[in-house]
């Protein structure tokens, strides 16, 4: 991958992450991408700023105002070259990680009976 001196398992990691938060359109910060890989925020950070500098994310940090009881966050997402070099590397290295996820939700177990099932009364 151009930019990139070494593809590591953290690196794989953040790149999952990342293409999903692209596929799902949604934000995510380097605080959630921790969660999400399990990996301590050096290796994180580091993987971030190694993609940044290769211009495959981008970062922007978020406004918050003066009197918020917070640290304001920064927010990743893959670039328009990041997504099919993401793309492309998770194919080659981790093609299970492109397959597609369940939504996250309920399940209706058929076993089950009452409100929770959706078979009511």
């Amino acid at each position: 991958m151009a930019g990139l001196q070494r593809i590591t398992q953290p690196t794989l990691d953040v790149l999952e992450v990342l293409l999903r938060a692209y596929d799902e359109n949604t934000q995510i910060h380097g605080w959630a991408i921790m969660k999400q890989v399990k990996r301590a925020g050096p290796t994180v950070y580091n993987v971030l700023d190694r993609l940044e500098d290769a211009h495959l994310i981008k970062g922007e940090w978020e406004e918050v105002a003066p009197d918020a009881n917070r640290p304001r966050r920064r927010f990743y997402e893959l670039t328009g070259v990041g997504v099919p070099a993401a793309r492309a590397l998770l194919a080659e290295r981790r093609p299970v990680a492109l397959k597609p996820k369940p939504a996250l939700g309920f399940l209706r177990l058929g076993w089950m009976h009452g409100p929770l099932a959706g078979g009511g009364r």
